[in-house]
C-alpha cells in the first residue's frame, strides 16, 4: 500500500488525511447519535409523573437537562411551566435550535470532505499528469513508461472517489438520523405541552 500512496505523488496525502478525517468522524457520529442514548424511552412519561406529583425543583430540571438531548428539551418546558402555552411552546423551540446544532455537530466537515475528495484525487491525477508529459522528451517516448505513469497518476481519483462515496453515503444517513431524532423530539415536547396545558382547563 505505501509504495502505491508513494508512486501517487504528493497530493495523496491530502487524500490520505482526509479519509482519516471521515473515519473518525463517522465512528464518532455512530457512537453519540443512537436513539436510546439520545431520546430514552421512559422519560416523557417520568417528566409528566413528576409534573403531576408537582416535584419541580431546579435539582429536579438541572438533573432532566443534563440527562439527554431530549432532557434539554424537556427541561426548557419544566422551567416555563406556569407560562402561557405559546411562551412554552417558544421555550422549547429555542432549546430544540440549541440541541438541533449539537446534534448536526461535524456533519457539514463530513459533507464537505464527500464533495471534495473527487475534486482532491482529479487535482492529484492531473498533477501526475503534467509531471509525467514534462518528463518525456521529443525523441524517445516510450509507450509502456507513458502508459505506466498515467495508470500511476489515476491511482489519485480512484482514491478520491474511494473516500467520497462512503462520506457521502453517512453523511445522507447522519443527516436524516438528525432529522427523525428532532421530530421526534418536537413531538414529545408538543405532548407535554398539550399534558400540561389540557390539566389547566
Amino acid at each position: 500500500m505505501l509504495p502505491i500512496l508513494q508512486a501517487a505523488g504528493w497530493p495523496i496525502w491530502f487524500l490520505v488525511l482526509a479519509s482519516v478525517i471521515a473515519l473518525a468522524l463517522i465512528i464518532e457520529r455512530s457512537i453519540y447519535l443512537r436513539r436510546s442514548k439520545l431520546l430514552p424511552k421512559q422519560l416523557l412519561d417520568e417528566v409528566i409523573r413528576v409534573y403531576h406529583n408537582g416535584k419541580i425543583t431546579n435539582d429536579v430540571v438541572e438533573k432532566l437537562a443534563n440527562n439527554s438531548p431530549l432532557g434539554t428539551v424537556l427541561a426548557a418546558a419544566l422551567r416555563n411551566v406556569e407560562a402561557p402555552r405559546e411562551m412554552m411552546k417558544e421555550s422549547i423551540e429555542e432549546a430544540g435550535r440549541g440541541v438541533a446544532h449539537l446534534l448536526e455537530r461535524f456533519l457539514t466537515t463530513l459533507g464537505t470532505i464527500a464533495t471534495l475528495a473527487p475534486l482532491m484525487g482529479l487535482f492529484g491525477t492531473i498533477v501526475g499528469m503534467i509531471e509525467i508529459f514534462g518528463a518525456q522528451n521529443a525523441t524517445g517516448t516510450n509507450p509502456a513508461q507513458l502508459a505506466h505513469g498515467i495508470s500511476v497518476a489515476l491511482y489519485n481519483t480512484g482514491f478520491g472517489l474511494a473516500v467520497a462515496m462512503p462520506s457521502l453515503v453517512a453523511y445522507r444517513h447522519f443527516r436524516a438520523l438528525v432529522d427523525s431524532f428532532i421530530i421526534d423530539m418536537e413531538l414529545q415536547a408538543v405532548k407535554f405541552v398539550d399534558v400540561v396545558h389540557g390539566a389547566r382547563k
